[in-house]
């Protein structure tokens, strides 16, 4: 198993290259399904995630190949000729629950679907009932049989008007691009509005989609009969951005984030400034800086976009646990999402849990420590503790970081981190 090994206590300087987003690129790839045409996307990062999709895709028979002379992250030229298979096995789905996506473009593209019921991290209960409502709102005749979603709409799909009782991005991306290709028009109530969301709805449009109101919570979808290829570059990742401006602010250094969009990291900037990180923007690059890596204690509570988002709680916890005072972390998403908490207080983190939320008590200094990471966000988060930790940090259960970071090691190596990867199990410091 690969290992990260981490010397702490060095600050962070220097430049970061931004990658495209992994959830922005998971469902744009799995819209090739919605035409013959090829679909060409551009800044795709280079992840398991995305290997994992493309064999997905290939299943499904979608061409998928690499297009030279990318000036950044990689070109995929996607092309769902027919005929397109409709179902997506258990030994594909159950490793990326995005795979789930496949089920409202098949539907639509073709008129049935078997997909299995999909995998991903185990940060609790994330139930596909929304997304299976809306598809039968919509006409869609759903069984569940031996652990496989099996729908059909062998008239086609209808538009419906569909409210989300709490939003969900998977099911908004996933009726939106059932939608683009059902007869009549489709309301989406209470919709996500996460960045994500939104460039796959523009990219739909580019495509010969009629969709309005992008970007609020109300998305209204007229249907069109057939969609046509086009050419879409996937939005910079805000999580990844998030996380080095973490990295910039725990180690006390100063990063600029090349390609970051602050306009869709407001809750997370908002709130490093008031822990006292120092974050400026220009000219498509943002910088942040920390003059001491011990920043002021903050409260945070996630909610959905534009609120503070799941995906960097535990990037945050990791900055609370050295911070000048105690701070409260309140996870109102995914019920299962401090499994971390445990492997930084093996680092000397003070952290409590209470249900929902973690007190945590920062300590001026932590200490190295062989830890396991748990899923994506809580692995970055020890990288993260290791940087600022005294000592030699062994991360393992690296696998996760590898799905969702591109070039990890990398990026920091290049801005003064001592990091490397390993699989010598005697790396570990007891």
């Amino acid at each position: 198993m690969d290992q990260l090994v981490i010397r702490g206590g060095k600050p962070l300087r220097g430049t970061i290259p931004i990658s495209g987003a992994k959830n922005a690129a998971l469902p744009l790839m799995v819209a090739s399904l919605l035409t013959e045409d090829s679909l060409t996307l551009s800044n795709v990062p280079a992840l398991d995630d995305i290997v994992t999709m493309s064999e997905l895709l290939k299943n499904h028979g979608v061409a998928v190949e690499d297009v030279p002379g990318a000036n950044r992250g990689r070109t995929l030229r996607l092309t769902a000729a027919p005929p397109v298979s409709t179902v997506a096995p258990y030994e594909i789905v159950n490793r990326i629950r995005a795979s789930v996506l496949v089920l409202g473009a098949l539907l639509a593209r073709t008129g049935e679907a078997t997909v299995s019921m999909p995998g991903g991290d185990a940060i609790g209960i994330r139930p596909i009932d929304q997304h299976l409502k809306g598809l039968e709102a919509m006409g869609a005749k759903i069984e569940l049989k031996g652990g496989n979603v099996i729908a059909s709409a062998p008239g086609g799909l209808r538009g419906a008007t569909i409210r989300f009782p709490f939003v969900s991005v998977g099911a908004t991306e996933n009726l939106l691009m059932a939608a683009a290709l059902a007869k009549g028009t489709t309301i989406l109530e209470n919709a996500a509005r996460e960045p994500e969301v939104t460039d796959l709805a523009h990219c739909l449009n580019a495509m010969g989609a009629t969709i309005h109101g992008i970007g609020t919570e109300c998305l209204v979808v007229q249907g069109v009969e057939a969609l046509h290829g086009a050419e879409h570059a996937v939005v910079p990742d805000r999580i990844e951005a998030g996380t080095y401006a973490v990295a910039a602010a725990i180690t006390g250094g100063e990063l600029v984030l090349d390609g970051a969009r602050t306009d869709h990291l407001g809750a997370v900037f908002e709130t490093m400034g008031k822990a006292g990180v120092n974050v400026s923007n220009g000219l498509g690059k943002v910088r942040v800086s920390h003059p001491t890596g011990r920043c002021r204690g903050f409260d945070v509570i996630t909610h959905p976009y534009p609120g503070f988002p799941t995906d960097m709680q535990a990037q945050f916890m990791a900055l609370m646990a050295v911070a000048d005072g105690a701070s409260l972390i309140t996870e109102t998403i995914f019920e299962n999402r401090f499994m971390h908490a445990p492997e930084l207080s093996r680092m000397g983190a003070d952290i409590t849990v209470h249900g929902s939320s973690a007190m945590v008590r920062g300590n001026p200094r932590l200490r190295g420590a062989p830890v396991m990471a748990t899923d994506l966000r809580a692995s970055v988060c020890l990288v993260l503790a290791g940087m600022a930790a005294e000592g030699e940090t062994v991360v393992n259960g690296v696998y996760h970081l590898d799905r969702g970071y591109e070039r990890l090691e990398e990026k920091l190596r290049a801005v003064g981190a001592d990091i490397r990867r390993t699989q010598d199990d005697r790396a570990i410091v007891p």
